[in-house]
């Protein structure tokens, strides 16, 4: 990694412990701008190991493609007070529950390491080695690139084919060889592989995945050995565990292109998100691992995607195709319902036995009870308003003032059908009674009183009751 123009606190005048760790959590904090993956758990060589693990820093970087996904997993060893790396030199195993792959150009894979896990009922799928490197803390301020360790790390990924529960998933066993850099505090190692398996496509249904885009999972966690193919291995070396010591320990994911990703949930919840500082257009999701978790797993998942432009507009499309679209459909459904209901309300009425078939009235329809208490020459104007009610028209003839007519009006709709099912009832026709009164006045007295009613039948279509009279 360039580190050029890095500066550190000039480190005259301070304790030598602070300065060379102060250095090492810059160089961690620069190292952290990419993504991270499982490393699950370290091996060392011999039981009980008497060093730890820190710093370590697992990241990973996801860009648009959502390719294969580069994992750098860098650590340095912890020593307890006076213990010299000569006593505890030997090679660290990684167990990852997960596929990887190698590069060709670091070396030959290693069959002593098939050889391990085919002896106990395993297969191996896939071998290799992978790139390790050193990066000193020292060089911060110079332009010394990471150097390489001649040969790499070998790996064998390896899955059971037999068992009760039929094939397992792939794990990978990671040979680190001894080299004395590994329990200098001046250096960090560097171990990168390529993972295929750590971004997993969201379940979704089809109209989420039109307007909201693909949603992908990407998880990571570390002393998860639940895989059943890797579970074998920890359970036979449990007794060879490194664990992470006080020095801060961090997973890390780096995804590219930060203005078309959408992160909708990070767990657990107090992990952080930031911008990075030193990657541009990249945003930084990372989780600081807990020492006080001892052996219980502690994972990362973040569920995200990365839109194309059209799916950047969705939250605004699609709330205004849904408001045109809405407003359309009304004035479909208003224009389709009227004609239905001019159509089919003249021949089907709805209501209880009986019901469906009173008549309809509007307007005055005066009784012949009424009309006879009306008495020509005696019966006076306000008599009439009290029995036939004020819904009149009045007439008036010129040039004779004391001369004027009330006009009563009405109009009665009955139908005429059969039952067909429940409260539904077909028409066959309607029967339509125009009624019309006229009272004459000849000074507020009655004069003279003429009633009109006209009578027809119409079918199939109804007439419709608020009309005027039928010519």
């Amino acid at each position: 990694m360039d580190l050029r123009g890095v500066s550190v606190p000039d480190p005259r005048g301070c304790d030598p412990r602070l300065t060379r760790w102060w250095r090492v959590v810059l160089v961690a904090f620069l190292l952290c701008g990419a993504p991270r993956a499982h490393a699950q758990l370290f091996l060392a060589s011999n039981p009980d190991p008497a060093f730890t693990i820190g710093p370590l820093f697992v990241r990973a970087s996801v860009d648009p493609g959502l390719g294969p996904v580069t994992v750098d997993v860098l650590w340095s060893l912890a020593l307890p007070p006076g213990l010299r790396p000569a006593v505890i030199e030997q090679d660290l195993y990684l167990l990852w529950p997960g596929a990887m792959t190698g590069q060709a150009d670091v070396g030959r894979p290693d069959p002593a390491l098939a050889r391990y896990v085919e002896a106990r009922g395993f297969a191996v799928v896939d071998e290799g080695r992978l790139p390790l490197f050193a990066q000193s803390v020292g060089q911060i301020r110079g332009d010394l690139p990471p150097e390489a360790v001649a040969g790499g790390a070998p790996f064998v990924t390896f899955v059971r084919q037999g068992g009760p529960l039929g094939l397992t998933a792939p794990a990978t066993y990671v040979r680190i060889p001894w080299t004395p850099k590994l329990a200098s505090r001046d250096w960090l190692m560097n171990l990168r592989l390529t993972a295929v398996d750590l971004i997993s496509l969201k379940k979704a249904s089809w109209l989420e995945n039109v307007f909201r885009g693909s949603r992908h999972l990407f998880s990571i966690s570390f002393n998860d050995v639940r895989s059943r193919a890797l579970f074998p291995l920890y359970l036979e070396h449990r007794d060879r565990v490194v664990r992470l010591g006080d020095e801060p320990s961090e997973l890390v994911i780096n995804f590219a292109g930060a203005d078309r990703l959408k992160i909708d949930e990070v767990s657990p919840p107090s992990s952080s998100r930031r911008l990075s500082e030193s990657l541009e257009n990249t945003e930084v999701v990372s989780h600081f691992l807990d020492r006080s978790e001892g052996s219980g797993p502690q994972t990362l998942t973040v569920q995200f995607a990365y839109f194309s432009g059209v799916q950047a507009w969705a939250p605004i499309l699609v709330p205004t195709l849904f408001f045109v679209l809405g407003n359309l459909a009304a004035v479909l459904v208003r224009t389709v319902a009227e004609r239905v209901t001019k159509r089919f309300a003249g021949r089907v009425q709805f209501g209880p036995l009986g019901g469906a078939l009173q008549p309809r009235e509007t307007g005055v329809i005066l009784s012949r009870a009424t009309l006879a208490r009306i008495a020509p020459g005696t019966t006076t104007h306000e008599d009439v308003l009290r029995l036939c009610g004020p819904d009149a028209e009045h007439l008036e003839k010129f040039p004779s003032p004391g001369h004027r007519t009330l006009v009563y009006r009405g109009r009665r709709v009955v139908p005429r059908g059969r039952r067909m099912l429940g409260w539904v009832t077909a028409v066959s026709l309607w029967e339509i009674e125009h009624h019309e009164v006229q009272i004459e006045f000849e000074s507020d007295v009655v004069s003279d009183v003429k009633a009109l009613v006209r009578r027809s039948r119409r079918t199939p279509k109804p007439p419709d009751v608020d009309s005027g009279p039928v010519a």
